[in-house]
């Protein structure tokens, strides 16, 4: 009598602690899914959609490149595609690296990339108008 009860006890606390654990993980899966919402929304439409689709966000495209998040819209390109370029060429998996961290390396540019392309145009229009226009105007002799 007492081996049946212990089973049934065993069996109850057990299923106790598995059910405890799958809600614990459904409401981290929950609040990270809120977090990478309000992040997107945070850093406007454009940057979030770029995050969500990629998966990493320019902090950590920073991070893993090891330069400063540009500054209103300033960054130094230079910087970032020698750091890429070193990264990339220090993981190369026939010389021993990671083609994992590697892969790493190529989404941190290309999310850096998706991030600078908006800034850089509205740069290039800027300093279009600027200049103002000028059309070249022909003389007839």
């Amino acid at each position: 009598m007492q081996a049946h009860r212990f089973v049934v006890t065993a069996f109850l606390t057990g299923s106790r602690i598995l059910g405890r654990s799958f809600m614990a993980a459904y409401k981290q899966a929950q609040a990270a899914s809120q977090y990478q919402r309000a992040q997107a929304k945070a850093g406007g439409a454009a940057s979030g959609r770029a995050s969500l689709a990629s998966g990493m966000t320019l902090d950590e495209a920073c991070k893993i490149l090891n330069v400063k998040p540009p500054a209103g819209g300033q960054a130094n390109v230079e910087e970032v595609l020698e750091r890429y370029k070193r990264l990339f060429d220090a993981n190369d998996p026939q010389k021993g690296g990671s083609f994992y961290l590697q892969s790493k390396i190529v989404r941190a540019k290309e999310r850096f990339e998706r991030e600078l392309g908006p800034i850089r145009e509205k740069a290039e229009q800027e300093a279009e108008v600027k200049e103002g226009w000028k059309p070249k105007v022909y003389k007839d002799k």
